[in-house]
């Protein structure tokens, strides 16, 4: 029970974070068309869609990847006493560490 807890609040805390960075990326990618009064939904709204958009696509690619290549993966895997299906944990994760990635990319280009 301890070990779903945690597990739990880690994968949490990860989408918190991912989502943090993606409204960042966001806010300064997007200007403030506030003024003009036209309703917008909010950062938090638009990075949610943004991560689980990016999620259900790499989940899709991955299944696509793997029915081609016919590979054998198992229905789903346990850690500790949480059971997943492998590729939506994949996509989920990949989803998670995009932002961080792109902010890693352009500091590197920034060099």
């Amino acid at each position: 029970m301890a070990g779903v807890m945690i597990f739990s609040l880690a994968v949490l805390l990860l989408v918190i974070l991912s989502l943090r960075e993606r409204v960042c990326q966001r806010y300064l990618r997007e200007k403030d068309w506030g003024f003009i009064g036209e309703a917008k939904s909010s950062q938090i709204s638009q990075a949610l869609t943004n991560l689980i958009g990016v999620a259900g696509g790499i989940y899709l690619t991955l299944v696509i990847l793997v029915a081609f290549l016919e590979l054998q993966i198992p229905g789903r895997i346990s850690i500790g006493e949480v059971s997943l299906e492998p590729l939506a944990a994949i996509s989920i994760f990949i989803s998670l560490v995009q932002p961080y990635f792109f902010k890693a990319v352009n500091a590197w280009k920034r060099l």
